[in-house]
């Protein structure tokens, strides 16, 4: 009987076979970028997957000081991918990041921490797997320009499809231009990035990734959705970092660029990143029940919990001062922190489109795709299940379109928080459940938000805005 072979046999096999030249290895920094440094493939083995890389984590945002700045990358050999983009013959593989000294993995490596995460879910005995199934909203745009110096600041965005260049000179302009909010879905010529997106999913196929469905969104000026099947909480993740690598080049390639911002455009609604997540145990899922919208009393207090944690968990899901720019009222933003069926306009959304237990699952539509996959998923899960473990109790469903309740009808639903500096504040003082079975650290979490103030807030706010011209020039 043949002895089956290992991920990494088939890894070296491939390798040989296809005539494989560099072998590219990537990995997630503190903040949420795909980082990448590459060897020729005859200086790899067998034996780096077990002695793995090393590189300068001084150099990594939010990782070591100068002074022990030694760090070693380990590759897994079961994300590998032959690299479409690279011009050599080059597989590409998802690494974890380990301290030399002690071959522990390093504490604020957020690949780790999900694994930390997935760990914790199966030592509870509550169930063994989580899903997740991102929904990662982007624009594509033709132009874009941005720049500040001491005397001046502005960006530019520019699409071809944008309803503000309805009185541009294209010579000749053909008008087919989503209105502002009608971008939900109409056929081309009007959608003008069908065949783009379509280019996108072959790629995304061709490396094995199960696509749903892609379309426009509701903005004008490039917004479209691509839907991928859940996967569990590591794979998941590994994969949105893939699916925004594949989205990012094709654009590229065809002479067009995206971001994964949550708020490019004023007046249009943002991005978001609807994450549906639920919990199963031995191939069996826990989330269906008799209970409200066909839900088990499990996943009730599933969302009791994230409700509860909602304000701590936006500083990980919603990561960016822009990320706020979005959570406002008026562009389908889920701002109030309640539940309900199908409303879409709640925190909260439970699915409604099938009877099959099998889908039954719970919607958080507050995070947007600037965040980190495995900060954000693992924290979820965290919030989650804590509100398993103490029944925490989600209150009653809001069924009614919020948008439309008198204020008075609002009164004690809670809302996300204005700003990042208030989701971070809300973190501090709340983030005990992140720390059950070590998945996130108190090292991890002061981090964090120590990053996010230095880097991000501070200058932010140091920093005069075009706009306030507007407002304060001729006080």
């Amino acid at each position: 009987m043949a002895v089956p072979k290992t991920s990494e046999q088939k890894v070296l096999e491939y390798v040989k076979k296809n005539k494989i030249k560099f072998i590219d290895f990537k990995f997630m920094d503190f903040p949420g970028q795909w980082q990448h440094f590459t060897v020729p493939a005859n200086q790899f083995d067998a034996d780096s997957f077990k002695n793995g890389f090393g590189f300068d984590g001084s150099s990594m945002r939010g990782w070591k000081a100068i002074n022990e700045s030694d760090m070693l990358l380990i590759p897994d050999a079961d994300t590998m991918f032959l690299d479409p983009f690279i011009k050599s013959p080059t597989i590409s593989l998802i690494c974890d990041i380990h301290e030399p000294a002690t071959m522990e993995k390093y504490g604020r490596c957020p690949r780790n921490i999900a694994q930390k995460a997935l760990a914790y879910l199966q030592s509870t005995g509550i169930a063994d797997t989580v899903y997740f199934g991102p929904e990662a909203e982007f624009f594509v745009f033709d132009d874009v320009r941005f720049d500040s110096t001491p005397n001046s600041s502005f960006y530019f965005v520019d699409s071809k499809e944008g309803r503000w260049n309805t009185g541009s000179d294209e010579m000749p302009n053909l008008q087919y231009k989503p209105r502002y909010k009608e971008g939900y879905f109409p056929v081309p010529p009007t959608d003008s990035l069908n065949d783009l997106r379509n280019e996108m999913c072959e790629r995304l196929m061709d490396m094995g990734i199960d696509v749903e469905a892609q379309h426009h969104e509701v903005a004008s000026g490039g917004q479209c959705e691509i839907d991928l099947r859940y996967q569990p909480l590591l794979k998941a993740s590994d994969q949105m970092l893939l699916f925004k690598y594949v989205v990012k080049n094709t654009a590229k390639l065809n002479g067009k660029t995206v971001t994964y911002m949550p708020k490019p455009i004023q007046g249009d609604n943002g991005s978001g990143m609807h994450v549906h997540s639920s919990l199963w145990k031995k191939g069996k899922p826990l989330f269906a029940g008799s209970g409200y919208a066909g839900l088990s009393e499990m996943a009730l207090y599933y969302i009791g919990g994230i409700i509860k944690h909602a304000p701590a968990l936006l500083a990980l899901t919603n990561p960016t001062t822009n990320s706020y720019k979005r959570l406002v009222p008026g562009y389908e933003a889920p701002v109030r922190l309640a539940y309900s069926q199908s409303n879409r306009s709640a925190a909260i959304r439970i699915p409604m489109l099938s009877n099959n237990p099998k889908t039954k699952r719970v919607e958080f539509r507050c995070p947007d795709p600037s965040a980190n996959p495995y900060l954000a998923f693992s924290a979820i899960m965290l919030a989650g299940l804590d509100g398993i473990l103490n029944k925490i109790d989600p209150g009653d469903p809001l069924d009614k379109d919020i948008y439309d309740m008198e204020p008075e009808e609002l009164q004690g639903v809670p809302t996300t928080p204005e700003s990042l500096s208030n989701a971070l504040r809300a973190l501090a003082d709340d983030h005990e459940f992140l720390l059950k079975g070590d998945v996130f650290t108190e090292d991890v979490i002061q981090t964090w938000i120590n990053y996010k103030f230095e880097k991000e807030i501070q200058p932010m706010a140091l920093q005069p805005h075009p706009f306030e011209f507007n407002l304060y020039y001729d006080v």
